[in-house]
């Protein structure tokens, strides 16, 4: 009788990835690295077990939408004082903190939980083409699926 081995936290071995945003869509970007971060990728994945690997992205400010979604989308924040709800559209974000137009995106695709959180924990962002990272050496991350070839 076989069984399905489940990873374990101590022996996962984490990859780094790079991702260039420039000119890719917010939400088809987004849910490639969120499901590169929870390891949906990888043959090893586990549900419960956070087997995710790390991802750079690099020129976030440079991130496309389409439509109208750049005057039409709202990020709403709340100060927890009455009267105290402020909100951006998506175009006054990207000018002033364009990382984080994409931690949202990818924050709301990942699980809502403690698991969640370590696993935004290893999304690195930056809004230009910098980054600190070259010592972990993070290899490009292939952003389309491989069609199975069937003949």
């Amino acid at each position: 009788m076989k069984s399905t081995k489940s990873a374990r936290p101590g022996e996962v071995e984490r990859q780094w990835f790079i991702v260039d945003a420039d000119g890719q869509n917010l939400g088809r970007l987004a849910s490639i690295i969120a499901e590169t971060l929870r390891g949906k990728r990888s043959p090893r994945y586990t549900p419960h077990v956070d087997t995710g690997d790390f991802v750079v992205v690099v020129n976030a400010e440079r991130i496309a939408v389409t439509g109208n979604k750049l005057r039409d989308k709202r990020y709403y924040r709340h100060s927890g004082y009455p009267g105290g709800i402020r909100s951006r559209t998506l175009g006054e974000q990207l000018e002033r903190r364009p990382e984080e137009v994409l931690r949202k995106a990818v924050a709301g695709m990942l699980p809502k939980n403690r698991l969640g959180r370590a696993q935004i924990r290893k999304l690195k962002i930056y809004a230009g083409p910098e980054h600190p990272h070259d010592a972990q050496s993070p290899e490009p991350l292939r952003l389309t699926r491989v069609a199975e070839v069937t003949s």
